[in-house]
């Protein structure tokens, strides 16, 4: 609805963000909760590199201009939609913390645990800040 405006791109980015996050924080409590399981791999889930980099090539000005002779050809700097980025869950079964081949640290989890609540509620306060702007122009 209203995509087409930097407010409403705004607020589908923070709630993919958000709904990013939820999806990390399962991730983790699976970690935390599998310490001591033998031969448990750790997961991880990558996003935020990936819409960096599909925001960045909307703005992006094509640094070699291809001669393209056919429509079937793919040219050199497609933009990505934004929209079309999905979160990705990787295992992490390079390495290993235990003698028992489980290679989750409750520390590191615990802190990557925290810093994804803060980071949620980060994004929260920012959503409500837009709303605030929106509540503010409709009074005014």
């Amino acid at each position: 609805m209203f995509l087409n405006n930097s407010f409403g791109k705004t607020l589908d980015v923070l709630q993919r963000s958000m709904d990013v996050s939820v999806l990390r924080q399962d991730v983790i409590a699976n970690n935390i909760a599998n310490a001591d399981t033998p031969n448990f791999k750790r997961s991880t889930i990558n996003f935020e590199s990936q819409l960096r980099a599909a925001l960045e090539s909307e703005n992006a000005r094509p640094r070699l201009q291809a001669a393209m002779t056919n429509e079937r050809h793919i040219a050199f700097d497609r933009p990505v939609d934004y929209r079309s980025v999905r979160p990705q869950r990787r295992l992490d079964y390079l390495t290993t913390a235990d003698n028992n081949g489980n290679n989750v640290d409750i520390e590191v989890e615990s802190m990557n645990f925290l810093n994804n609540q803060l980071l949620y509620s980060l994004m929260t306060n920012a959503v409500n800040q837009q709303f605030q702007r929106v509540n503010l122009v409709v009074r005014g």
